[in-house]
């Protein structure tokens, strides 16, 4: 058989499945370039905030473990946000 004139001599049946193939895993198939870029976006977002939640956990623990072994952290803490006051002083509070 014969190639038609308007058929180039490069152009061969398996070029144009290669590149038929190539063409529908970038767009085509379930696993295509585009649905997997977005999932790896995504993926490294979620990386990222768990290392936000990581270091706020951190921090978090820390602040708790200084509670549980300072006094006068915890005697602060009671003071400024509570407004807890021992028997015999006054507070005065102000409202900036």
């Amino acid at each position: 058989m014969e190639r038609p004139k308007w058929i180039p001599k490069w152009l061969s049946i398996s070029l144009i499945i290669v590149v038929a193939f190539i063409a529908w895993m970038l767009m085509g198939s379930e696993n295509n370039y585009m649905h997997s870029k977005k999932l790896m976006d995504e993926i490294n977002d979620l990386k990222a905030e768990i290392k936000a939640k990581q270091d706020s956990a951190l921090y978090y623990e820390k602040k708790v473990q200084e509670l549980h072994t300072d006094p006068e952290t915890l005697e602060r803490i009671a003071r400024e946000q509570y407004g807890m006051r021992r028997a015999n002083e006054e507070i005065y509070v102000t409202e900036k």
